[in-house]
């Protein structure tokens, strides 16, 4: 069985970006504090209740899975926008590469946006979810520089047997018909508010949950901004609710320019349209 690498939240960005360049994925310890997670309770429990099952062996048929978190809690700016997690992914995703403009060779890099948020509840009973590599939402090759970075915040207790996301450390290296191994794999056991942070070609899956207690966690993905939003954001969150936010976190929505120049409105910054007086 392999182990997973384990930081703190006293790490630096580059810290948790040399281990997810080495192995994919890495836990990092206390990264949300209680009165974050209380708030997050709050804010998607009751509606989590409501959440009916999926209805195949991917989403899983004993998991429920509550969407369009920006819109139902303000929390969840502070998990987007954590350094380590928001600086790794940055670090990971923004590369820039050599473009010709006229006689000048300049290094572009994208910016990142959100690509989806969900609570996923792993009920008593589910089985395993299949091995998946997240970037296939782009039809993406895994290897090379990452277009996502994933992050997956315990809400309760994450153990081996109530459905821990298991992970395949190194396999976003490996070239895609490689087989993933159960020796291979490590789960991402978690007390509440450590989290698992993870680039799109490692190969994971949610875990089964063999016990009679459920497990929950909050995820969020931020992909490159050139690419399609996996959860259509702009739908997720009405613009009323996106003006709520700091500037960061509306950019990170997709109200923002990714370089060189895609996503303009009117040939200008999106953003400029929320600061548009409201009627």
């Amino acid at each position: 069985m392999a182990l997973l690498t384990r930081l703190t939240s006293k790490s630096t960005v580059e810290d948790v970006s040399e281990v997810l360049d080495r192995d994919g994925v890495v836990v990092v310890e206390d990264l949300v504090g209680d009165p974050t997670l209380d708030g997050l309770w709050t804010d998607l429990g009751p509606a989590l209740d409501d959440v009916v099952y999926g209805d195949n062996i991917f989403s899983g048929q004993r998991t429920k899975r509550l969407c369009s978190l920006f819109a139902r809690s303000r929390h969840t700016a502070d998990v987007v926008t954590h350094p380590l997690f928001l600086g790794a992914a940055r670090r990971q995703i923004s590369r820039p590469s050599p473009e010709w403009f006229s006689t000048n060779l300049a290094g572009v890099a994208p910016s990142v946006q959100v690509s989806s948020t969900q609570v996923v509840q792993i009920r008593p009973g589910e089985t395993a979810q299949p091995a998946h590599r997240d970037d296939v939402a782009h039809l993406l090759r895994s290897t090379g520089h990452p277009s996502r970075v994933q992050l997956m915040v315990a809400l309760d207790d994450f153990t081996a047997d109530n459905g821990a996301t298991v992970c395949w450390p190194g396999s976003h290296r490996w070239e895609p018909d490689r087989e993933p191994r159960p020796n291979e794999a490590a789960a991402a056991e978690m007390t509440p508010g450590s989290a698992a942070i993870w680039v799109g070609g490692l190969l994971h899956g949610g875990g089964a949950n063999r016990t009679d207690e459920a497990r929950t966690g909050l995820t969020i993905a931020l992909t490159r901004a050139n690419l399609r939003q996996e959860e259509n954001q702009y739908l997720a969150v009405p613009p009323e609710i996106v003006r709520e936010y700091p500037e960061e976190v509306q950019r990170l929505l997709g109200y923002d320019l990714c370089p060189p120049f895609l996503g303009w409105y009117e040939h200008h910054d999106p953003r400029s349209v929320l600061e548009r007086p409201r009627v």
